[in-house]
Order: structure tokens, then sequence, then C-alpha cells
């Protein structure tokens, strides 16, 4: 399956933009927005970045949330409310920035960009057969979180994103040791998806 960044680029950030005009929680820090009162201007990458991670964070929840009510599994409850202010971190962003939000009065599994809606769909349904089919979904998730979120960093030195986007990445890996301690705590082993080798044995030790 391809990552949501690849996805995204086929897509092309600039059409992606321009279609959204109209663990343990515990880790996740609040994040204050510096000048959130004032309008930012925002260079195009970085607008394109922030509105893709709103749509990433809520496709989280979203997700999460419901294998919650599925399944019962605490791991997701918990997660569930980390991605919550995951969410309400990026949209402090969008606002700074005088953005227009993509998740705005959208309900749980609808999202505006077709990319981001295609691959929760495809989520969703695998996530339905069975815990141990969503604690991978979990997994796979997160790995690609952390692509996304280590690309955006890479892609800006405005302060208030670099706070933030490494705020979501602490929390991304932890959640991905959460979802594949579950899976072992079931005997049932986990190979990355996205991630090579190296950087996932790294997360996992906690480096």
């Amino acid at each position: 399956m391809k990552t949501l960044r690849t996805l995204i680029a086929l897509l092309g950030l600039a059409a992606l933009a321009t279609s959204v005009a109209g663990c343990d929680p515990d880790l996740v820090g609040e994040w204050v927005v510096e000048g959130a009162g004032e309008a930012q201007v925002a260079p195009p990458v970085e607008a394109d970045g922030v509105t893709l991670m709103r749509e990433e964070e809520k496709l989280a929840r979203d997700l999460y949330q419901a294998n919650f009510e599925r399944y019962g599994v605490q791991v997701f409850g918990n997660i569930t409310a980390s991605e919550q202010r995951h969410m309400d971190a990026v949209l402090g962003l969008l606002q700074a920035r005088g953005l227009p939000d993509p998740a705005a009065g959208q309900p749980r599994g609808v999202f505006t960009a077709a990319a981001v809606q295609d691959l929760y769909d495809a989520l969703a349904a695998r996530s339905a057969g069975s815990v141990e089919d969503a604690l991978r979904v979990g997994a796979e998730v997160e790995e690609i979180d952390i692509l996304d979120l280590q690309r955006l960093l890479d892609e800006t030195d405005a302060a208030d994103l670099l706070d933030v986007y490494g705020g979501l990445l602490d929390g991304s890996q932890n959640h991905l040791r959460a979802f594949v301690g579950q899976l072992e705590r079931r005997g049932v082993p986990y190979q990355p998806q996205h991630l090579d080798a190296a950087t996932f044995a790294a997360i996992l030790a906690g480096r």
C-alpha cells in the first residue's frame, strides 16, 4: 500500500491545497503556537504540509475511535485521545496562518482530500477483520505518520512547525511501539510496511 505521502504526491500538493479551500497520551504535550493572534503568510509547501497533517491526524483519530468501539481494546481509546490533541495542535497552526480547516464540519470517516478518503476507507475495511488486523493497521498508520512528519520537519525552519511536528513525531513513535507491543503480547509478529528495518528497530528500542 502506498504511503499517504505518495498518494498526495500523485494528486499534487497544490491540488490538495485547492481542494480544501471551501499509546500513552501523556507523552504528547500541549503546544502553543506563537503569534496565533496574527495571521502569518504561509509559503505554499508549508501550507500544504499543515493541511495534510490536519487530515492525516483526523484519519488516525477516526480510525482508532471506530476500532475502540468495535473491539474495546484500551490502546485504541488511549491513542484516540492523543490523536485529538494532535489535531488540535495542527488546527492552531492553520489558524495562525489564516488557512482553511479541511476537517471543519466533517463527521467521522469523512475527509476533504480524495486520497485521504480512499486511504481511510481501505484501512477501515482491513480493520474490520479482527482485532489483530486493526492493531496492524494502527501500526501502519503510525509508520505513515512518521515518514510524513520526518519529511515536513526537513522542509521547514519555522519555529512553531518544528515544535508541533516534533511533538507529533514523538507521539507517533510512541503509538507505533504501543501497537507493536499489543501484537507481540498476542503472539503476532509485525514487520514494518514503510519504514526501513533499521529505523523501525531504533524506534522500538526508544532511540
